[in-house]
């Protein structure tokens, strides 16, 4: 019976899954983190009638010391981004951004904004506009930066009446288009190019900025040095600038959009002068195409990173080599699947089925029966994996292999169904004793099902880590054309199954097990172990997004489950009261402590001593990598995850071993740690840098070296020879 229970419950955990990874959780208008605040705001004077002024907006209030971007966020960043949803009939324009400010650091400068910034969007009301409601949903998302940088993402949602004015936030957006650049006719200013940079030439500025610094803000990306040395002067009532061309230029435009402002902060100007000037002369020629890196990247990683991208393509396996490319991701598939298999979460349920093969005894032909329905249940489950997070990613979302298992209601649920598994192993329940016989005897008729059904528990368990192998597949895949991907993701479930593919074909494995008897049921309650061992790192992964409060409400809850269960079983009046009482302690954990566990909680970001004084690790920022490498050190870094057992493996061992730590200090190499346990879209975009989309990931960076990448099971050999080679 405890094949049924697998089935039914992992039914039940799915249908939980879908939803919480879907994350279609709508807010009303605030949200609030550690970084900043933000609303949704409206102003409709008239109300929403066609040919009326109607604005929507986004206000962020960042925490001292903290910024967001601009359309060009200069050297890294992100600009924020609004999706809007709206009722038939309305339709929204482009971000009226206000005029931004520069934030330099280093050699290096920003675009974008501090304090409080509204940014306001026109929406267009067309005569196809009905009903009494203008209904309103946005997603934004936003990147907040200090030294490090947050990418947060926020959804909102409000009704605003059709009819009547709507102008609470009149001030807000008064204030916003107050600092909108204004638009300045170009009249006699000029841009012209050589090789000493970009020459600006700019008439008709405000006659009181005379005589003043301004600061350059050009719409276009990457075509100046935003923290470039520069000069600048007036003659007159020009102005004029010479400014460094980016070495990232992809661009050679006719004209070129731009903001000049006063560069004295807390200026009696708020707003800037937005000029659209022509390119006179044409452009020096482009250099070599830059690899896309991770944002603020300096040349050096830039350079790096096309060399690895030469060197995958000579062997075939950069994304648009073609076939050889296609099956050397077919091949490390295959095996790093078939390696899935040893991983602590996976082999017992393995175990469990191979014992399957002692209740068919002598039928073959319900060993391979049950082995093509197990290889089905694995397969059709990668591929709905790797489809969804294709999906997902088309989309816009930032997410990558294992993707589930950052979400706390999947961890939750499958602590759950582990437990209760565990509980039917050892003997606490038999699932007969709880739903009616026809319901009961449904494994033993459907055995076919059974097998298909533990095939997909197999993949839920096994799909969070990247075993030897299969690291440049999945990265291949993400970046092939959908069919040939998921052929990728069907290689690795294929290679998950073949184990016990080939068991269920072969015979002579069949016949090599012990015969029935009494071991059996020692063997199933010795199940139960590894089993509640798996609960055990789920909680700990539990422990790393929802803090200690989400693990004891969930170990809570776990507790009156099993109450629940052992209940159920007993007989007569014992059943029925303690039973309801039991059901009732549920149903009122879940309601008061079950937000404890969903709810993420932000970790502190602290850095990890380690065990040579003075050496620690430090988190991960795409900031922090930049400016290290800006700075010609030398960098490791670990992308790991709370619920990869790999990446738990070789934190403990390789990465722990005293020679290669002592070997880091020696050297002067920085540590950095880029934990995936809570979705994070920069980590995701930094691995799709390196041509990777699942941990670990283990990178080492040396001036004026490609990045090296590392075996995904690190030995403390391989890790220490890296080192030691710098």
């Amino acid at each position: 019976m405890r094949k049924l229970l697998t089935s039914f419950l992992l039914w039940t955990t799915l249908a939980w899954i879908a939803p919480a990874t879907a994350q279609n959780l709508w807010s009303t208008t605030t949200f609030s983190s550690e970084f900043s605040q933000a609303r949704l705001l409206v102003h409709a004077p008239q109300g929403v009638q066609a040919g009326q002024p109607l604005w929507l907006g986004l206000e962020i209030a960042h925490a001292p010391d903290w910024h967001s971007y601009w359309k060009n966020p200069g050297d890294s960043g992100l600009p924020t981004e609004l999706q809007w949803q709206l009722s038939p009939g309305v339709e929204a324009g482009d971000i009226a951004w206000p005029t931004p400010r520069k934030f330099p650091l280093g050699e290096l400068a920003n675009y974008g904004y501090h304090g409080t910034v509204l940014l306001p969007v026109p929406m267009q009301v067309t005569p196809g506009f009905q009903g009494t409601q203008l209904e309103v949903k946005l997603t934004a998302t936003w990147l907040i930066c200090r030294q490090e940088c947050v990418p947060e993402e926020a959804r909102f949602q409000l009704s605003v009446p059709a009819q009547g004015a709507t102008v609470t936030d009149a001030r807000a957006f008064e204030a916003a288009w107050a600092a909108a650049p204004r638009a300045t006719p170009a009249g006699d200013s000029r841009l012209s190019v050589d090789a000493r940079g970009l020459h600006v030439r700019l008439a008709g500025l405000p006659a009181a900025w005379r005589g003043r610094a301004l600061e350059f803000f050009p719409e276009t990306p990457a075509l100046v040095e935003p923290g470039g040395r520069w000069q600048q002067a007036w003659n007159g009532d020009t102005w004029t600038a010479t400014l460094p061309l980016s070495g990232q230029r992809s661009a050679s435009p006719d004209t070129i959009p731009l903001v000049v402002a006063p560069a004295q902060e807390g200026s009696a100007e708020p707003a800037g002068a937005r000029l659209t000037v022509a390119v006179t002369g044409g452009w020096p020629a482009l250099p070599a195409a830059p690899v896309a890196q991770a944002s603020g990247a300096s040349d050096a990683l830039n350079a790096a990173l096309a060399e690895n991208a030469a060197r995958a393509a000579a062997l075939g396996t950069a994304p648009a080599g073609g076939g050889l490319g296609l099956w050397a991701a077919l091949l490390g598939a295959l095996v790093g699947g078939a390696i899935l298999n040893l991983m602590p979460c996976v082999f017992p349920v393995l175990a469990i089925k191979v014992l399957a093969f002692t209740q068919h005894g002598e039928d073959h032909r319900g060993h391979r029966r049950s082995g093509l329905a197990y290889t089905a249940g694995v397969v059709l489950s990668f591929l709905a994996l790797g489809g969804a997070l294709l999906a997902l990613r088309a989309a816009g979302e930032q997410l990558g292999w294992g993707f589930q298992l950052q979400n706390p209601a999947v961890v939750a649920g499958l602590a759950v169904l582990f437990t209760l598994i565990g509980l039917n192993l050892a003997g606490l329940f038999e699932f007969g004793h709880l739903l009616p016989s026809s319901l009961a005897t449904l494994q033993a008729k459907n055995p076919t099902t059974d097998a298909f059904l533990t095939g997909i528990l197999a993949t839920a368990v096994a799909s969070p880590c990247t075993a030897p192998f299969m690291g440049a597949s999945l990265g291949l895949a993400i970046a092939l054309p959908t069919a040939q991907a998921l052929a990728v993701f069907a290689a690795l479930g294929l290679g998950m199954a073949l184990p016990y593919l080939a068991a269920s074909w072969a015979p002579a494995i069949a016949r090599a097990l012990p015969r029935p008897g009494a071991w059996m049921e020692t063997f199933r309650q010795l199940m139960a172990f590894p089993m509640f061992a798996t609960v055990v790192w789920l909680l700990w992964v539990l422990g790393q997004q929802s803090g200690i409060d989400g693990v004891a409400a969930l170990l809570m809850l776990l507790v009156a489950l099993t109450w629940l269960i052992w209940a159920l079983n007993r007989g007569g009046k014992v059943r029925t009261v303690l039973g309801t009482l039991a059901a009732l302690a549920v149903a009122t954990w879940l309601w008061t402590a079950g937000p404890h566990v969903l709810r993420v909680h932000e970790g502190t970001g602290n850095t990890t001593p380690t065990a040579v004084t003075g050496l620690a690790w430090e988190p991960w920022s795409p900031q922090r990598e930049a400016e290290l490498i800006a700075q010609g050190r030398r960098i490791f870094i670990d992308y790991t995850a709370a619920w990869c057992v790999t990446c738990q493996y070789n934190k403990r061992n390789a990465l722990a071993d005293a020679q290669f730590l002592q070997a880091v200090a020696d050297r002067q190499v920085v540590l950095l740690r880029a934990d995936w346990t809570r979705r994070d879209p920069a980590v995701t975009a930094s691995l799709a840098q390196l041509g990777r989309n699942g941990v670990p990931v283990y990178v080492l960076h040396a001036p004026g070296k490609a990045p090296q990448l590392l075996s995904e099971v690190l030995s403390a050999d391989e890790v220490r020879a890296a080192i030691q080679a710098l």
